[in-house]
């Protein structure tokens, strides 16, 4: 899983911040299948402290290490958008956008794109 945190420094992994999403982001996993992928929005995320910025990442990474289905996540602060891209399975976006918010309540699933559906 290639996950671009921008938070800090030391969680970014991956490739460096400033790239389109469209030029990072898989469409598709190594076997070459379709992925699916969705958009949270973390209201005023960006305007926190960075501790708190830094906790909320930190929580994001760790629901998302829990899910093998999970191929790429990008944390966007400047627009307050996380970004999954993961392998199609029935009811895997539900799973993982209420995982997240337990961790992180104020997120919220903004769309999700579903070829399979």
């Amino acid at each position: 899983m290639r996950v671009r945190l921008y938070a800090s420094n030391s969680l970014t992994a991956g490739v460096a911040p400033g790239l389109p999403l469209w030029q990072v982001a898989p469409t598709r996993d190594s076997s070459g299948r379709r992925l699916t992928d969705f958009m949270m929005l973390i209201p005023r995320l960006r305007n926190r402290s960075a501790s708190e910025i830094e906790r909320a990442s930190l929580d994001i990474q760790a629901v998302l290490a829990l899910h093998q289905d999970v191929v790429f996540a990008d944390l966007n602060l400047r627009l307050n958008l996380l970004w999954v891209s993961l392998r199609p399975r029935q009811g895997a976006i539900g799973e993982l956008a209420a995982a997240i918010r337990l961790r992180v309540p104020e997120a919220v699933l903004v769309a999700h794109h579903n070829p399979f559906l």
